[in-house]
Formats: C-alpha cells, sequence, structure tokens
C-alpha cells in the first residue's frame, strides 16, 4: 500500500500510526527523511525550517524528555492533510525527572511523494504521578486506555 496522497481513511491511519511508531524511536536520523528538505514547523512556540533544523531540534527535545511514549490517533483528513491527536508522557530531565503528559493536536500537510512538507502543533504538558501514567513500561500504547474525557 503506498502511503503517499491522496489519501483514504485506510491510508490515513497507517500514516498516523507509522508515524508514532517513528516517533517512539526517539531517534532524529531516523525520523527526518520522514519530511522534505525544506519543511516548515510549527512546534508550540519553535519554527523551523529544513531536515537539519528538525534534527537538532528533535536532539534537544530528548534530551528533556526521557522514557518517552507517544499515542497519535487519526482526527480528520482530506487528500493529502491529516489531523492528529496525540499523547505522550515523558520524565522531564529538566525539572526533577518529574512525570508529565502532553496533549495535542497536530495538522500535517504531504508532498506528492507522501513525505511531510508541513507541521503545526500545538500542545500542552501536565505534571502527572507514576500512578497516573498510561503508557508504563511494556504497555502497547494503542491499548492503553485512556478515558474519553481526554480524548
Amino acid at each position: 500500500m503506498s502511503l503517499c496522497p491522496p489519501f483514504t481513511a485506510e491510508i490515513a491511519h497507517a500514516k498516523v500510526k507509522m508515524a508514532q511508531d517513528l516517533w517512539n524511536t526517539q531517534d532524529p536520523q531516523k525520523i527526518s527523511p520522514a519530511y522534505t528538505p525544506k519543511s516548515i514547523w510549527r512546534n508550540r512556540s519553535s519554527f523551523l525550517t529544513g531536515t537539519a533544523a528538525i534534527e537538532e531540534f528533535l536532539t534537544k527535545k530528548w534530551q528533556k524528555e526521557k522514557r518517552y511514549m507517544l499515542r497519535k490517533e487519526l482526527f480528520s483528513f482530506t487528500e493529502n492533510k491529516i489531523a492528529v491527536q496525540f499523547w505522550y508522557e515523558y520524565q522531564d530531565a529538566y525539572d526533577g525527572m518529574k512525570w508529565k503528559r502532553c496533549y495535542g493536536l497536530e495538522d500535517w500537510t504531504f508532498a506528492e511523494d507522501g513525505r511531510m512538507r508541513k507541521r503545526q502543533m500545538s500542545g500542552n504538558d501536565i505534571e502527572i504521578s507514576e500512578s497516573d501514567r498510561w503508557f508504563k513500561d511494556g504497555v502497547d500504547v494503542n491499548k492503553a486506555d485512556i478515558a474519553e474525557a481526554h480524548w
């Protein structure tokens, strides 16, 4: 199955889960080829362009966000765009290794070759306790029970 536009529901869902799995590697060099060389990003208050900037951003991200585990779910799609809802949990290396969860939304625009040419991300972090975690070690993030109040 080609993961290039135009998207169907099946392709959009597969694209989202592929991105989820790729980001869960926490390997910027594996992740950056999924973006066009001049890909435009807004990640919260950071604005960047290009795969070198993406690799640098992700390297810094995972210096701070330890034991990172992410789940993405398809929210909506069109011919060459996908909207995603996501949650991830991490220990904040810059804040005493406190557990945090980010809730967010992304909108993605794709080039004809299937690589992402634009990514806009909005997210909010909250502090959580160890007992509040959904993505504990060994848990399949796709099967973690996320109550409707968090969707």
